[in-house]
């Protein structure tokens, strides 16, 4: 089989397609063919090394794909070979092969296909979470979305939107404020000019009547963070979800005190590992909302899989709109 390996952290041009072993499943695994993988930010941070959880090298990066079935592995009784599935993993969704475990697997509603499944994987998971788990939402509160043209900014414009929430999306160009508009939110919040600080706390109490933002999703720290602080209701919370801006903005706690605001974080992988439960039930919650037609899937491009350092190289510059992803080509 071929999977792509990081044997040196780089770039993405420094992945390797390399020829492997096949795969077997044992006692408790599922060995599932790659029809389509989700392309992330964090794919970004572990190929380069940045990431906060590295196996040894040379390993095959990847942490959503959805495919069929292939074989079921000992005491393995919720999945038949040829079922359509959706996995989460840690690392090896880029690869034609990938063993995974029940928890990790989820069936596929029919008439939902792969590239459209692949798209639904950890972003939406992570948008979920950080809006219902760790900021605590309540139907018709007001969210302010950042990033909100990316994969998780998109992913959770949707699911507040699905969950009843009022909206506002922060953006940085006109085209990204069409396309956050043609996905549902009730507001654009413009972010492109030079200091934000003043600027994006006026925006949303134009927005709110002066209220403020209940939630804000934070996908990208930097200057954001800071100015999205100020723009927040009273009892807010905020939800540190990365740093796709690139710098990790520092807090002083003092003005937690003013308007009893929390900030909190999310990192998802903890959510699957330690409460495989509760992601089941949030990934059945997200299918709930793709047949109500609330969770729509953006496929910006999908890409051959011998095109994926390229799919890489176009999130690290940070011009993905919605989600790109690399479906399976003959090799």
């Amino acid at each position: 089989m071929h999977a792509y390996q990081v044997v040196e952290h780089g770039d993405p041009s420094s992945l390797q397609l390399n020829e492997i072993g096949d795969l077997v499943p044992g006692k408790g695994q599922l060995l599932v063919g790659m029809r389509a993988a989700g392309i992330n930010f964090p794919d970004v941070l572990v190929v380069s090394g940045k990431y906060q959880v590295l196996p040894k090298r040379p390993f095959t990066p990847g942490k959503d794909l959805a495919g069929v079935v292939l074989k079921v592995g000992p005491d393995v009784t919720q999945f038949a070979v040829g079922d359509r599935v959706l996995c989460h993993v840690e690392h090896g969704a880029f690869a034609e092969h990938v063993l995974v475990t029940p928890e990790q697997t989820f069936k596929l509603p029919d008439g939902l296909g792969f590239p459209q499944a692949a798209a639904m994987g950890l972003v939406y998971q992570t948008a979920y979470l950080a809006l219902v788990d760790r900021g605590q939402y309540r139907k018709g509160e007001t969210v302010l979305v950042g990033g909100a043209a990316g994969g998780i900014g998109l992913a959770a414009v949707q699911i507040a939107k699905g969950l009843g929430a009022r909206v506002l999306a922060a953006v940085r160009t006109p085209e990204e404020a069409t396309f956050v508009k043609a996905n549902g939110a009730d507001h654009v919040i413009d972010v492109s000019g030079p200091d934000i600080k003043d600027d994006l706390r006026a925006q949303v109490h134009a927005a709110t009547g002066g209220a403020g933002a209940d939630i804000v999703l934070d996908p990208l720290g930097g200057e954001f963070f800071s100015a999205a602080l100020r723009a927040m209701a009273w009892c807010g919370r905020l939800v540190v979800i990365g740093f796709a801006a690139g710098e990790i903005p520092s807090l002083k706690v003092n003005y937690l005190l003013l308007k009893n605001i929390s900030v909190c974080g999310l990192q998802w992988s903890d959510y699957r590992d330690r409460t495989p439960k509760r992601v089941e039930e949030v990934q059945a919650d997200i299918f709930r909302l793709w047949r109500a037609g609330a969770v729509r899937p953006h496929l910006m491009k999908e890409y051959p899989f011998k095109e994926l350092p390229v799919a890489l190289d176009l999130i690290a510059q940070g011009k993905v709109r919605g989600k790109a992803v690399v479906v399976m080509d003959a090799m």
